[in-house]
């Protein structure tokens, strides 16, 4: 249908907690969804959340096959995630490095639970229930986050892994190995 403008860090919307999705099924969250697969097929995105694109809602989208912009993680299955409820899966926590659409051009090191539980809806109110680990578990905590108002960069316990990507990469830097 139409890749929509990414809201970017600053925006006051992506501060805000998203409103509960009470219909399923319905053209207008078919377009919308539909909306932000072609935003993040045009932006190389692995997730999106709806208030990303500026509507306060409760819907996530993820997915990665092959995705230049993550080119060594495991294939995580494309899945629209409604009114989602994440669960930590035992203490484990693991750090991996994270970019958003809406902090373009950054990459942050940041904490994540290494499993966890996710539950919700399909667009049609089927019910999802998956446990994961690994980039599946970071991707669904990063896009939920959203819904809460929290971009990653919140989330970074040391601002010295956080910065442009270019310069993260550069000889010396902290993912140059």
């Amino acid at each position: 249908m139409a890749v929509r403008k990414v809201l970017r860090m600053g925006n006051p919307l992506l501060l805000q907690v998203a409103e509960p999705v009470i219909e399923f099924g319905t053209e207008e969250l078919g377009r919308l969804i539909e909306d932000m697969f072609d935003t993040m097929a045009a932006e190389a995105g692995a997730g999106l959340a709806a208030p990303q694109i500026g509507v306060s809602r409760r819907v996530v989208i993820f997915g990665v096959e092959k995705n230049p912009r993550y080119p060594d993680v495991e294939e995580v299955p494309t899945t629209v995630l409604i009114n989602p409820v994440i669960s930590p899966l035992g203490s484990e926590m693991e750090e991996g490095w994270e970019g958003c659409l809406s902090v373009p051009g950054l990459r942050g090191r940041v904490p994540r639970h290494a499993r966890v539980r996710y539950s919700g809806h399909d667009q049609y109110g089927g019910r999802i229930e998956r446990e994961v680990s690994g980039f599946h578990a970071r991707v669904v905590q990063h896009e939920c986050d959203h819904l809460d108002g929290i971009l990653y960069p919140r989330r970074i316990r040391d601002l010295r892994l956080f910065g442009f990507e270019p310069e993260l990469a550069a000889p010396g830097g902290p993912r140059s190995d």
